[in-house]
This record gives structure tokens, sequence and C-alpha cells, in this order.
């Protein structure tokens, strides 16, 4: 073998160490975020504050799977255009039955 294919294979062994030691990374920071959850389900909070820590992790590990899982981290900018309309869509669909709703009564015109 040449000294040139014996560089690229020890150079794609290094990224192949890199990627896994990334995931193994991302995988310890979801089990903890997974604790995290668990351990916040046994503290008395109010419902709308556990609600909100419970949300508030469930984002940032739906996050990281998205980006490191799904590799959505290296996409090109239009991927996140699309990503941010999505999302935009639907805050504004949970948001119409709130802005619709008035007195306990659905708004008659």
């Amino acid at each position: 073998m040449s000294d040139h294919a014996a560089d690229m294979t020890g150079d794609h062994a290094v990224d192949i160490d890199r990627h896994v030691r990334v995931y193994i990374t991302v995988f310890v920071a979801l089990m903890v975020l997974t604790i995290i959850t668990v351990a916040v389900s046994y503290l008395d909070l109010s419902v709308p504050i556990a609600v909100t820590v419970a949300l508030l992790v469930a984002t940032v590990k739906g996050a990281l799977v998205a980006c490191y899982f799904m590799h959505l981290i290296s996409e090109k900018k239009l991927i996140y255009a699309v990503l941010v309309l999505t999302a935009a869509f639907f805050v504004a669909l949970l948001a119409l039955p709130v802005v619709t709703h008035s007195n306990g009564f659905w708004i008659h015109e």
C-alpha cells in the first residue's frame, strides 16, 4: 500500500473516532437530561412550572437528536429556513384556540 493510501486510511480512522466521540457525548447528555426530567418529576413544583421545565428539557433533547443523530447540524441555511417556518406555523396553530376563545365560550360574531 502506498504512503498516500495509508495516510488517507489513518485520517479516515481519526475522523470516525471523532464522530463516535461526538455520538457518545450526545448520548451521555441525553441520559443526563432524562435523569433531570425524572428528578424534576419528584420535586414539589406547581404544575405550570413542572410543565415548563419538562418542555424545556424535551426541547433541548429534541434539538440534540435532530442536530447530531439526524445530521441537521451540518445542513445548509435553506433547511434552517424551512425548519423555522414550520415551527412558526406550529406555534400559530397551537395559539389559534387561545386567540379565538374568550370567557370560556367560543367567540360568536
